[in-house]
């Protein structure tokens, strides 16, 4: 079973961050700048202090609130986080991120430092490939 540090493995580099400083707009443009949905604004200790996605943009949107550039990123980050370990495979977390519908997971090491954040979309690629060696293995074994 694949675990999350193989997934972190291949996608490679670091989480893209914002400081919990910055404005919506500055999330806006790393979530662009790095194309990716989501973005962690860490706490001095490297720990995850909230996450800001697309959706939470939309949500904006959806109310009006489209003065990024003035709107601090502090209230709108998602401080209520789950956090996936090194170690959860890939099916534990797709159930969670299912049942709890959300489509980012920050990863921590064990001293609850951000190491990665992992998609919806990392997962479901490593679930087919993993299901497409499967098949593999279970022809090569029939076929023998």
């Amino acid at each position: 079973m694949m675990q999350l540090k193989e997934i972190l493995k291949k996608k490679g580099g670091q989480p893209v961050t914002v400081p919990t400083t910055a404005t919506v707009a500055d999330a806006i443009r790393a979530m662009n700048d790095h194309k990716v949905g989501s973005v962690m604004m860490p706490n001095a200790d490297g720990s995850p202090a909230g996450i800001f996605t697309e959706r939470d943009v939309l949500n904006l949107c959806a109310e009006g609130r489209t003065d990024f550039a003035k709107m601090s990123i502090r209230p709108c980050m998602i401080c209520d986080i789950t956090v996936g370990k090194p170690g959860d495979t890939v099916s534990e977390v797709l159930v969670i991120m299912t049942a709890k519908r959300f489509r980012h997971m920050p990863v921590v090491d064990d001293d609850g430092k951000l190491i990665g954040v992992v998609s919806i979309g990392d997962l479901v690629k490593a679930k087919l490939e993993e299901t497409a060696q499967e098949a593999q293995a279970l022809r090569n074994y029939i076929t023998t």
